[in-house]
């Protein structure tokens, strides 16, 4: 691969500016003809020389990859142009991406102590040499995994990504309505499935991934989330106790329960005018499940245990009822009762008599991750988890997603996916992540599994791949750990600055792209990714159900 082929030559360098080379291009009608050359694929085919186009610097031992990206004719013409067979002059600015030593052009790397001198030649990139530049982006093996994601929007190149440079940090697909956030996901999860041994558990909050073939459980219908799983902190959340008294209560009272079903008995335990010595023996024997931070006791006997905590305290047992206390609990108990006896949450939390064919979302979870993932039937690998039958009221959506992040937070920690990596995609992820629930008394109560995953997880073989229309809803700490950027049209300036913000490859110059760029385009950042890369992405094989519904008269 010669990349300072004397056919591809364009132009010289006549200036130099801190990232830049300024170009003179001769003959407008060369870079024209090596369009043509370009699109018909000719033996020399590469970038032609048009905004956005790659072209190769030469200068003494090195070369340089630049990108252009602003061109017009040179001061001195006439900027009328009246006769259409006259060649003219053309200046442009190019973005200095990459160097590389003449003798070894394969291997490029990003510096800001290279620059090209002045005179030096400039040549049209080949496509030969781009693709394997992409190629090499985080690959650390010869045994690397590819993703045949799409192609080069300035030339025909076929990009193929690394799986480990896109992924290993976590990514990002984000991008306004419209822009095929939701085609990307789709291709992305089909590459992972059909080209390694990793599972997928895809959260789909609208159901538009039902298209996949996957094995899919939906929340609400034949699935539901054991309310026993959730944390004491997402029952909180449920319930919202607000003030010190609500939530001393409510803890003590399901430390009561507890203890019911660890002596292995039913109802309440009962409180009023009885001594303390059994409870507390009882209490030190299973202190360890007491408190190990798990809704496994009875609910349906909640409102009666509060009454029941209701009641004056002293030192060796409990005395009379204390009304006082238990009106202070009312509002408490009016959620609670609302809760339980709601048929959409109990079929949600399993809180009374579930139908037979409900499945704990649960036990599906775990038989899916203990069985062996089975390249040859990439569909096997991918688990879909339906939300958009799970309600908002309560927070309940919000609270299912979290308690499922913190099972894959737990089983994270326990380094259970060391050798068997996992990655989570998170539709829609702004429903989900930076979310707060507040309670009656405005105390806020965090939403922060995916969070705390996308800050601690990485390392444990537990991978985050988040879609979002709305980055700015995302907090900045989680955009932080992203290790990649796909990202499709965006026109918000509060969000690109926050793709700005987060990603420090993303710069100025790549993120003007952003408001023009057409459905399925994307830009390509990340730290494994030594330049930001346009991209037009193939379609996938199985598209997802997203179009919006036509008016009909």
């Amino acid at each position: 691969m010669n990349p300072f082929n004397k056919d591809c030559q364009l132009g010289y360098v006549y200036e130099i500016l801190p990232q830049f080379a300024l170009i003179n291009f001769p003959s407008a009608k060369k870079m024209d003809a090596m369009r043509l050359q370009n699109s018909v694929g000719g033996e020399a085919a590469g970038s032609a020389a048009g905004v956005g186009d790659f072209v190769i610097i030469e200068s003494s031992s090195r070369g340089f990859l630049a990108r252009i990206i602003e061109l017009k004719l040179h001061d001195n013409l006439n900027k009328s142009i009246a006769n259409a067979n006259q060649d003219y002059e053309v200046l442009g600015k190019a973005e200095i991406l990459l160097s590389f030593n003449s003798d070894k052009p394969e291997k490029a790397v990003k510096t800001a102590f290279a620059y090209p001198s002045i005179g030096s030649k400039v040549y049209a990139c080949q496509n030969e040499q781009i693709q394997k530049y992409v190629e090499n982006f985080g690959a650390k093996s010869a045994g690397e995994v590819y993703a045949d994601l799409g192609t080069i929007i300035s030339s025909d190149v076929q990009c193929r990504v690394s799986l480990n440079a896109l992924l290993k940090r976590h990514c990002a697909v984000v991008g306004t309505t419209g822009g095929g956030k939701s085609w990307t996901v789709s291709k992305l999860i089909e590459e992972i499935s059909s080209k390694t041994k990793t599972k997928i558990i895809l959260f789909d909050a609208t159901g538009e991934y039902a298209t996949l073939g996957a094995q899919t459980v939906e929340l609400g219908r034949n699935a539901y989330l054991p309310y026993e799983k959730l944390s004491i902190s997402d029952l909180f959340i449920l319930l919202r106790p607000g003030g010190q008294s609500q939530r001393s209560i409510l803890l003590e009272a399901i430390r009561s329960l507890k203890i019911v079903r660890l002596d292995a008995k039913t109802g309440a335990y009962k409180k009023a005018y009885m001594q303390r010595k059994e409870y507390n023996e009882l209490y030190k024997r299973h202190v360890k499940e007491i408190e190990d931070n798990t809704c496994n006791f009875n609910i349906n006997y909640l409102v009666a245990q509060i009454k029941e905590e209701c009641v004056l305290y002293f030192p060796e047992g409990w005395g009379a009822a204390d009304i006082k206390m238990y009106d202070q609990q009312a509002s408490l108990v009016n959620r609670i009762v609302n809760l339980i006896n709601t048929d959409l949450f109990n079929r949600l939390f399993g809180f009374k008599n579930i139908m037979s064919e409900c499945v704990s979302v649960m036990d599906v979870m775990e038989q899916f991750l203990l069985k062996p993932a089975n390249p040859q039937e990439p569909k096997e690998n991918i688990l879909r988890i339906n939300l958009e039958n799970v309600s908002s009221l309560f927070n309940a959506k919000e609270i299912v997603a979290n308690a499922l992040g913190s099972y894959f937070l737990e089983k994270g920690r326990r380094r259970e996916f060391i050798k068997s990596p996992v990655i989570l995609v998170i539709d829609e992820a702004h429903q989900f992540l930076n979310k707060d629930v507040k309670d009656e008394f405005s105390e806020t109560l965090p939403l922060n599994a995916f969070d705390l995953i996308a800050k601690e997880c990485r390392k444990y073989g537990l991978f985050l791949c988040l879609a979002t229309q709305m980055p700015r809803d995302i907090s900045t700490g989680t955009l932080s750990q992203m290790g990649s950027f796909i990202v499709h049209r965006l026109i918000n300036e509060a969000d690109k600055r926050i793709i700005e913000n987060a990603s420090a490859q993303a710069g100025k110059n790549a993120l003007d792209f952003l408001p023009s760029l057409g459905e399925g385009e994307v830009l390509l950042i990340g730290a494994d990714f030594q330049m930001p890369l346009l991209i037009k992405i193939n379609v996938p094989k199985t598209p997802p159900n997203s179009q919006t519904p036509d008016l009909t008269a």
